[in-house]
């Protein structure tokens, strides 16, 4: 789950981060409060769940109350198309107002989990202000990468070489020290999957001070975090993997026109593979998860049809903690409470399977089933709505 910029920067600062001073603005009006309060000149920026903001123009520095109210006004409600959104881009619905800062110096900072080491690994640049994956292709040797011991945590040798590398002087070891043992301490114990400060400044006067923060956090431990769970915002998410997240489904949208609905995350990446071979297009990952009833498979359908690209759902099921008759009934069920007008295709295996086939044959409707995951793929693929000849 990703949050807003003045999310991360104000859960940074309670764990020690030097941060500007700002303020929220829902409100042309109010963002020239918020400049009324901070002093001018002061940064405008556009709060979405995206980084490159500044390329499209979602920030601005601005020296007068007036210029602050023009671009609020202009800025709100508008979507932002960045390398990050995507084509369909995101909605502006709040901005963060920011006092100005001095820069003499822009560092790059990140705390990522590293997946081959299984360590937290630190990521830094001294040319910040640059999304990582431009200054890793244009200057890859000013990336320094340091790996933490979960063992022993951030030691104080580590914190310090990583200041010498960036060149930092004085006052600014200590400063940077500090705000590494933050990031590191938030990243642990807030279960986040990645803290970057990009730009981390370096002012003129010589301080460190995090101009911008992004905060990404582990969905699977937001039960343990309400703090965290609180700070979603679903304006900012896919509409169709906000709904399912509503009704505790891993799904995640995709561009094709077969649904799938499946249990285990391997079966359902594989059921994506198979139709691709097929000569299909998945259109989303569903885990419909273990032990499903049929009214979990009825919100399942109606997840997936809420795209309205699909035009044939692929329900793939290896019933272990699952029963293939709760599968099939739920898909009966599924098929007359929704009104499905779409072809559905039905490959079950595991436990219960013969009461499950008995249950989809038996229903006298025109369900297609399959006996292995090739057959189903091929057959979802056949059953797609073809399109019409110019």
């Amino acid at each position: 789950m990703d949050i807003h910029e003045h999310q991360a920067k104000d859960i940074l600062a309670g764990f020690g981060v030097p941060v500007p001073k700002g303020g929220l603005a829902y409100s042309p009006e109010q963002a020239a409060y918020r400049a009324r309060e901070l002093g001018l000149p002061c940064v405008v920026k556009a709060q979405i769940h995206s980084g490159g903001r500044g390329e499209v123009g979602g920030v601005k520095v601005c020296k007068t109350e007036a210029e602050v109210r023009d671009y609020a006004a202009g800025l709100l409600g508008k979507t932002l198309v960045t390398k990050q959104t995507g084509a369909n881009g995101k909605v502006v619905h709040r901005l963060w107002v920011e006092e100005a800062t001095d820069i003499a110096q822009e560092i790059y900072l990140g705390f990522v989990l590293d997946r081959k080491s299984e360590r937290i690994m630190i990521v830094a640049s001294g040319h910040g202000g640059m999304e990582i994956e431009d200054l890793a292709h244009e200057d890859p040797d000013s990336l320094v990468r340091m790996v933490i011991d979960p063992a022993a945590g951030l030691v104080d040798f580590q914190a310090r070489e990583l200041a010498f590398r960036l060149g930092l002087k004085g006052k600014q070891i200590g400063q940077m020290m500090t705000t590494l043992r933050a990031c590191y301490r938030a990243y642990r114990d807030m279960d986040a999957m990645m803290v970057e400060i990009n730009p981390l400044a370096v002012t003129g006067a010589g301080d460190l001070v995090a101009l911008d923060a992004k905060m990404s956090f582990d969905t699977n431990a937001l039960f343990r975090r309400p703090q965290v769970a609180a700070l979603r915002d679903p304006a900012q998410e896919d509409a169709r993997e906000a709904m399912a997240a509503d009704n505790g489904l891993a799904y995640v949208g995709l561009d094709g026109d077969i649904g799938c609905i499946i249990n285990g995350a391997g079966l359902a990446m594989a059921t994506m593979d198979m139709i691709k071979l097929a000569g299909g297009e998945p259109a989303n990952f569903l885990d419909i998860g273990g032990g499903a009833s049929p009214e979990r498979v009825v919100t399942a359908f109606r997840t997936v049809l809420s795209d309205p690209n699909v035009g044939v759902i692929l329900v793939n099921i290896f019933a272990g903690i699952n029963r293939c008759d709760w599968i099939a009934k739920g898909v009966v069920q599924a098929y007359k409470e929704v009104g499905l007008t779409i072809p559905v295709v039905v490959r079950l295996s595991g436990t219960n399977v013969e009461e499950g086939r008995r249950i989809i044959r038996d229903s006298g409707l025109p369900l297609i089933s399959a006996d292995t995951l090739a057959e189903a793929a091929e057959e979802a693929v056949k059953a797609r709505p073809q399109p019409v000849a110019a």
